[in-house]
């Protein structure tokens, strides 16, 4: 269990923080899948699909009490919203890039951002990902697309709004 939880926490806990936008409910997301494991883990009889069995397990425990919160919902909290995790690069303007595509990433419809983590930061494929949210690899594809289309336009209208001008590239120059 030990290894179990040193090499997939890190990641799951990535993929739910992504998924809930927030520190606690990631933390607590992924610990409740680990108990999961623990119960029922022995259930798996193919060992080689643990990483899937632990990512279908989290995206379901998150749907979970997603649907637990629109039946009951709690009073928000008197904090603002959690700041995003610190990047771990260096280059400050490398950070600030990465703080904003992260925060862009939470205002994308749950639809997109689930398979855009999976694809992108947790490197999951279109298989996997088709069986953890239960659709056809083409929804997959298509939501894949979608999501980095609206992705795209988030950080676009963000580094608008900051008085960043994106200053198109000039054709390359053909030689002859």
């Amino acid at each position: 269990m030990a290894e179990l939880v040193d090499r997939f926490y890190e990641p799951l806990y990535r993929f739910a923080y992504s998924l809930t936008g927030a520190r606690h409910h990631a933390e607590d997301l992924t610990q409740e899948t680990f108990c999961l494991w623990a119960e029922k883990g022995f259930q798996l009889r193919d060992a080689s699909k643990v990483k899937s069995w632990l990512f279908t397990t989290l995206y379901r425990e998150f749907l979970g009490s997603r649907r637990r919160e629109t039946r009951h919902p709690l009073q928000p909290p008197d904090e603002t919203t959690e700041d995003l995790p610190a990047p771990a690069a260096a280059d400050a303007a490398r950070a600030l890039d990465a703080a904003s595509v992260m925060s862009a990433l939470l205002r994308i419809e749950e639809t997109y951002r689930t398979p855009l983590t999976l694809f992108y930061l947790q490197e999951v494929s279109y298989r996997e990902i088709a069986e953890l949210i239960d659709a056809p690899i083409g929804t997959v594809m298509s939501r894949l697309s979608r999501g980095k289309e609206q992705l795209r336009r988030l950080v676009l209208d963000e580094a608008n709004d900051a008085g960043d001008k994106i200053i198109p590239m000039p054709p390359r120059a053909v030689s002859a």
